[in-house]
């Protein structure tokens, strides 16, 4: 990013700002033991990966070897994870303090994600970030018409911002995610928790073992700017 200024963050959501990719996880495996499959954590971060949860259920349905009413299995595990977000979903670990000092350096950021406009201001609010996204902060694929992996709604977030790619940097956890940013030609970092299980390799891409990093190389953007505004006649 040298020879950048960086304006504006886009986020996405799930499990980049809030932890909810643990609790989805959890949600999953509790269903499918209901059914008595012998399923477990282990077994679930190897197949979920983000995407349609319908779709997921008939994977997970197809791993555990079992044929089951799909309809009936999303609502199911729809109720389970509303019970595990109103009791336990957090912000991701290092999301307030980032969030602060890109205020703080009047950096502009939004949050940019697949799911619909209502559930991301639910979820936003559940885990106490919801203040941090008032004012026109929220972007879904809904309003975009296209969604990730499909590079549109990086763009769109970047434009209804007011700013450039070139301004923008893109930071998600889901190798979908992360495939938008680059499609998109927009700086990508992925944040590489614990669950993931296949991280991107790509020239494009810069891996974050935790949000705190990410100010380390804004910081990096915005000293390399002022340095060259010094430097000019």
């Amino acid at each position: 990013m040298k020879n950048r200024t960086i304006r504006c963050v886009i986020f996405d959501c799930e499990g980049t700002l809030i932890d909810s990719e643990r609790l989805s996880c959890i949600a999953l495996v509790r269903v499918f033991n209901e059914l008595g499959v012998s399923l477990t954590l282990e077994n679930v971060l190897q197949h979920f990966s983000g995407g349609k949860i319908a779709d997921i259920l008939v994977n997970t349905c197809q791993f555990a070897g079992i044929s089951a009413d799909i309809d009936q299995l999303e609502l199911r595990y729809r109720q389970e994870l509303t019970s595990l977000f109103d009791t336990e979903l957090k912000p991701m670990p290092g999301a307030i303090n980032l969030l602060e000092q890109l205020k703080r350096h009047n950096i502009e950021y939004c949050v940019a994600s697949n799911a619909p406009h209502d559930k991301m201001v639910a979820e936003l609010r559940l885990a106490g970030l919801e203040r941090y996204f008032t004012g026109g902060r929220i972007y879904s694929a809904f309003e975009a018409n296209s969604w990730k992996p499909e590079p549109d709604l990086v763009r769109y977030c970047a434009m209804s911002m007011g700013f450039s790619l070139a301004d923008c940097v893109y930071v998600d956890d889901t190798p979908k995610g992360v495939e938008a940013g680059i499609r998109a030609g927009v700086v990508t970092f992925q944040l590489c928790s614990p669950l993931l299980v296949h991280p991107v390799s790509h020239a494009d891409v810069i891996a974050l073992d935790h949000l705190d990093q990410l100010m380390a190389f804004l910081n990096y953007s915005l000293t390399d700017s002022r340095q060259a505004q010094a430097l000019k006649p």
